[in-house]
């Protein structure tokens, strides 16, 4: 990474705010030889045999992921193929506040601000990543060295709207884990047998769906922040608001659950992790979510919606 001078700097600014933002970000996080190494150098671990020698080399392997919380948990599956390859630990580190860059035109707002990842959402995540057979350490650290840096996604070459974002660190690292196949095992919380349950952020909302059939059934649960729960009670009065301690919480309830309903947020990306049977509420604008294995459904238009939802809830 070549650092800018000051009268590239102002017009960087003044020219690309979004461009001007990722660069002071660069600054902050990286020193420039591992910019190079990890991000666009020739040292980059870009492949099963480089990986792996690597890592028999060194006895274990380190990560880096800043986010967002749900592109974290579709990494997990490149991470757990990864560590059955090798055979040696592997540590995920994770970098705080890195700047969110909203697509243009986007006004939807973010639970976090302006950041991917703050030391609060990190607290609620390692609980959760911490507990997988496949994860050594798992923590908030911006001085590890770094051998996969899994944020060589954001680097521009990966279209971040459409797809499946599941694949973006399969992308970068060469690796094809098997999506069909459950990544998250966690002890299910099986008080929550007879439940739906709601999760519904709000980016990524399909207009022209409408919640309220839903007050015909009982025993909703929603999950998600308290805004998002105002929300929803306009449409399904009963329903009950259900504020976890952390996300491995969340994740039993999940587990546990008779159908789960979500749109393209955080805890569809651990229903889906989970292979619970699951419905997919798909924006027309950004569709980079896919089910994938046994009880995966998504669904465009109303009548679809409402149709399996009368099927999986039986």
């Amino acid at each position: 990474m070549k650092k800018k001078g000051l009268l590239n700097k102002l017009w960087l600014k003044h020219t690309d705010k979004k461009g001007y933002k990722e660069y002071k970000w660069q600054l902050v996080n990286y020193k420039d030889v591992e910019f190079k190494r990890f991000i666009t150098g020739n040292q980059r671990l870009s492949n099963f045999p480089q990986i792996k020698a690597h890592a028999l080399a060194n006895g274990k392997l380190n990560l880096n992921h800043s986010g967002n919380a749900g592109d974290i948990i579709y990494a997990l599956p490149t991470i757990r193929e990864i560590h059955e390859f090798t055979g040696v630990p592997v540590n995920l580190y994770f970098t705080l506040n890195r700047p969110m860059i909203f697509a243009e035109g986007v006004t939807h707002s973010h639970a976090l601000g302006g950041v991917m990842l703050n030391q609060k959402m990190i607290d609620m995540l390692v609980p959760l990543i911490k507990s997988q057979p496949y994860i050594n350490e798992c923590e908030a650290s911006s001085d590890k060295p770094i051998d996969i840096d899994l944020d060589y996604f954001r680097s521009g070459f990966v279209p971040q709207d459409k797809g499946n974002i599941a694949h973006w660190c399969a992308y970068v690292t060469g690796v094809n884990p098997p999506l069909w196949k459950k990544w998250l095992t966690v002890e299910p919380d099986h008080t929550y047998k007879d439940t739906i349950i709601l999760a519904r952020s709000e980016r990524y909302r399909n207009i022209m769906i409408d919640h309220q059939f839903l007050n015909k059934y009982d025993n909703l649960i929603f999950i998600g922040v308290e805004s998002e729960y105002n929300d929803i009670i306009k449409t399904i009065p009963n329903i009950k608001w259900v504020k976890v301690d952390d996300f491995l919480q969340m994740a039993k309830m999940i587990a546990g659950c008779k159908l789960f309903i979500g749109n393209q947020s955080f805890p569809y990306s651990i229903a889906e992790a989970l292979k619970v049977p699951r419905v997919l509420e798909v924006s027309f604008d950004v569709i980079n979510v896919v089910p994938e294995g046994e009880g995966g459904y998504d669904f465009f238009f109303q009548d679809h919606f409402e149709t399996l939802v009368q099927k999986l809830a039986q």
